[in-house]
């Protein structure tokens, strides 16, 4: 027998509910997106699961899993979707300004790495930017901890990434493993697990789901994975709470997420208004408060540094086409006027 859930099971909320108006309260049907398709969606209502299609020439692009969308009680098809209360997307490796939708509505993000190779820093900044500018609470989740003598170095070079930031040690297998995560998978609740390919992710959803989702083994050589989950898909977490699945990223760019990297980075992105200048680069400018701090022991330089490159990464990824264009000019000038002089 299909289970059946209210909309306050499934997420629904006052939010939500202040966005539609007298008639839409009669007329239509709220539904939560469970996966996305290339021509239709699938959906949960109080009623039970359908599939919804959408208005001609309206993509399935712009729609993520985890959104809200109004439905037509007979015909199946979608009337309109309401506004995000968060929306989770990375930048496109290939295209200035364009982003990629991963989730929507989400209230925790599980960023799960493991006791192994695959434990990056930087990665893990990425991913602290993602949630921190799509306003959601991050947790990361680091697997794998019954194959180090002590995983106590890998939570320990977490919490370095930010105040008061969760971080758990586990061994995904355990069924203990869920239990850890019921603080965030309550009723009502939606969370997401990301990450790269092979960490666990797959045998934590097992775990949390009480699934039996396949499970791939990983490279010993570079502690890579092989992809197990292909596409992105809403689960009912025994909890009460809901799990959004999301395939594993390689490349994971910003775009846009200017206010999500000061947020990863308060120790510099506070100190930064302080500079003498108002456009400081911290790149050795006189009067520069974030150098002051390197130098006082403050700040990590390995920090510094990273967050310059996703502050340039976001910047150029941010930029619209006609500005990437004019920049590229006047760079290409610059190389023409250099070999000029180096020929004279």
């Amino acid at each position: 027998m299909t289970p059946t859930y209210s909309l306050s099971d499934l997420g629904w909320s006052a939010f939500f509910l202040s966005q539609l108006d007298l008639d839409e309260l009669v007329t239509t049907t709220p539904a939560r997106v469970s996966s996305v398709h290339r021509d239709r969606i699938s959906v949960l209502t109080e009623a039970g699961p359908t599939d919804l299609v959408t208005e001609t020439g309206v993509s399935t692009g712009d729609i993520a899993v985890g959104d809200w969308v109004l439905s037509h009680p007979t015909e199946h098809r979608v009337v309109r979707q309401l506004d995000r209360k968060s929306t989770l997307q990375r930048g496109s490796e290939h295209h200035v300004r364009e982003r990629q939708l991963i989730a929507a509505n989400l209230d925790t993000l599980f960023i799960t790495t493991s006791c192994n190779a695959d434990f990056n820093v930087a990665r893990l900044e990425r991913y602290l930017a993602l949630a921190h500018d799509a306003d959601v609470t991050p947790v990361i989740l680091i697997t794998k901890a019954d194959q180090v003598g002590d995983p106590s170095t890998y939570v320990d070079e977490a919490q370095k990434l930010g105040r008061s930031l969760e971080v758990i040690a586990m061994n995904a297998k355990q069924t203990e493993s869920a239990e850890l995560l019921t603080p965030w998978s309550g009723k009502g609740q939606t969370v997401a697990l990301v990450g790269s390919s092979g960490v666990g992710k797959t045998t934590l959803t097992n775990a949390l789901t009480g699934g039996k989702a396949a499970t791939q083994g990983i490279r010993e050589d570079d502690a890579r994975g092989r992809h197990t989950t292909t596409g992105r898909s809403l689960h009912a977490l025994p909890s009460g709470g809901w799990l959004i699945d999301t395939p594993g990223m390689r490349g994971l760019g910003v775009a846009d997420v200017s206010y999500g990297i000061d947020a990863t980075f308060p120790e510099i992105s506070e100190l930064a208004g302080q500079c003498k200048f108002r456009d400081c680069k911290h790149e050795g400018e006189p009067g520069c408060a974030v150098l002051a701090a390197i130098e006082r022991g403050e700040i990590d330089p390995d920090r510094l540094r990273r967050y310059q490159k996703l502050k340039r990464e976001d910047y150029y990824a941010t930029e619209t086409v006609a500005e990437a264009h004019i920049r590229q000019r006047k760079f290409g000038k610059m190389v023409k006027s250099a070999m000029k002089k180096k020929r004279r």
